[in-house]
Order: C-alpha cells, then sequence, then structure tokens
C-alpha cells in the first residue's frame, strides 16, 4: 500500500513538473533569457536601481495615457494588459520627465500608448501580425520588453488634444515612415519637433514607426516577462 502511495506521489510531482516546463516553453517558445520572475528582478533593482521600472503616470507630472493594449481599440483588436499602466526603466522615466518639462515651454506634452511591453505580450502581437517591419520579432524580443521604448504622441498641455501627426497610431501603411513626405507642411512640422526633442534627450526614432522612440542605452538592459499587476500590486 505505501508503495503505491509513494507511486501516486511521485506521479503527481512529475506531472507538476512537466505542467510547469509546458507553461514555461509557452511564454518562452524561443528560449531567449528573460527576466520572468519577481524576485530576480527585484534582486537586480537592489544591485542596480536603474533597472527599476517606473509608473510614468505618477513620476511625470501631466503626462497623459492612452494604453491602447488595456482596451480593445488595438491592432489585435484584444485586450492584453489587465491595468492601464506605462512604465520605463528608471533612466528612460527621467529623461521623458525632461522632454516633458521642455514641451511645457510650448505649451504642449506628452501622451503615452505604450511603455514597457511584457514578453508574453509581445508572443501575442506577432502571432496576430507576423511582420517584423512593425512588431517585434519574438525570437529577438522587442526594446519594449527591455523597458528603454515609448510610442508617444503630443498633446496640447491644457486640453489634452493630439496634434496632427502623419497617422492614427499603429497605422501600419508607408505613411507612418519618417521618411514619407507627402503630408502637409504642418504635420511634418510637428512631426519634426517631436523627433528633435526626443533626440536631445537621448531617444532614437524608429524608422517605420513615427511614434515609437527607443533610448539610447537600451541593449544593457534584460528582456522581461513581468506583469503589471506583479510590478504593482
Amino acid at each position: 500500500m505505501k508503495r503505491i502511495i509513494i507511486y501516486f506521489i511521485l506521479l503527481s510531482i512529475c506531472f507538476v513538473g512537466f505542467q510547469k516546463a509546458v507553461f514555461k516553453q509557452k511564454r518562452n517558445p524561443y528560449g531567449i533569457d528573460l527576466v520572468s520572475d519577481i524576485n530576480v528582478y527585484k534582486k537586480q533593482v537592489a544591485k542596480n536601481p536603474k533597472m527599476k521600472l517606473i509608473n510614468l503616470e505618477k513620476h511625470i507630472k501631466d503626462i497623459r495615457l492612452d494604453i491602447r493594449y488595456a482596451t480593445n481599440n488595438n491592432f489585435t483588436k484584444q485586450i492584453i494588459y489587465n491595468l492601464p499602466h506605462a512604465f520605463a526603466r528608471q533612466e528612460v522615466a527621467d529623461a521623458l520627465k525632461m522632454v516633458q518639462d521642455s514641451l511645457a515651454f510650448y505649451n504642449l506634452g506628452i501622451k503615452i500608448y505604450d511603455a514597457y511591453r511584457p514578453y508574453e505580450a509581445s508572443l501575442r502581437f506577432f502571432e496576430v501580425y507576423p511582420d517584423s517591419n512593425f512588431v517585434a520579432h519574438p525570437r529577438h524580443g522587442s526594446r519594449h520588453n527591455r523597458g528603454c521604448a515609448i510610442d508617444l504622441t503630443l498633446v496640447e498641455l491644457k486640453t489634452g488634444k493630439e496634434i496632427p501627426m502623419p497617422t492614427e497610431f499603429d497605422d501600419f501603411s508607408e505613411k507612418a515612415n519618417s521618411t514619407y513626405n507627402n503630408l502637409s507642411d504642418t504635420i511634418i512640422k510637428n512631426r519634426t519637433f517631436l523627433f528633435s526633442i526626443m533626440n536631445h534627450y537621448g531617444f532614437s526614432y524608429y524608422p517605420n514607426e513615427w511614434w515609437h522612440f527607443d533610448y539610447k542605452d537600451w541593449n544593457s538592459y534584460p528582456l522581461m516577462d513581468i506583469r503589471f499587476e506583479e510590478l504593482e500590486p
């Protein structure tokens, strides 16, 4: 009888281990280096405070959020995030704060569509739209997964109204390209101004998407798959 009980206990342990392995493979099918344990992340932050993912809404005065992936108003037509938050690494958050402070002189401000993105979300994006010109291939991960990429636009500071730009967010047409110039003078001027001020504070724009900006030291941060709920319970 004891042998039977032990057998079933061992069988249960093996089954749980198998389930965990399948779940891990599903969350990381390409086997890339990925921080997916909140405790590992906390140890990294304790060792290097720059690793911390900052809640941008709390960090930057008058910043506006339009986190599309917390709604079904996005190219996937699915709710991807359970919380409408925007996080970025400490250095990135500080740089964005300086952008916002500078924009206030022009009575403008930042509206963020997306910032840090868990790797799990990148997998879902590529399943829906497998075009690496617009959606990062999960084999390599995204700079959003590193907490170093921001999708944003400019708004009037008082009203929150977006100023004219080439396209809407997540428009995967040629008009979203940074060199597309069949646009009004006002829109070209607005886009140029956005690129200029972001570049001044350490961000480079992604050629295929006028709204996407990468922070200069993105490659010094690891890819992550920590959900918003774990970052801010």
